[in-house]
């Protein structure tokens, strides 16, 4: 998890922001899992793939992820 989920101002009104890490390609499981995800949160998920993020990207949230 990265963005306001992890800080303090996160609201009822945030997204939630999630990194996630496959052994293999899921292909379009990718998009059922956030479509799962946002279902069971009841808010909007932003699911991003360690192998898909931009390296300038990656290095602005290098630091701030918390992995659960």
């Amino acid at each position: 998890m990265f963005g306001s989920v992890t800080r303090s101002d996160f609201t009822s009104d945030s997204d939630v922001d999630l990194v996630v890490d496959f052994s293999k390609p899921i292909g379009i499981e990718f998009v059922d899992l956030a479509d799962f995800l946002e279902e069971k949160l009841q808010r909007k998920v932003d699911l991003l793939s360690f192998k898909g993020i931009r390296p300038a990207f990656f290095n602005t949230i290098q630091g701030k992820i918390e992995y659960v």
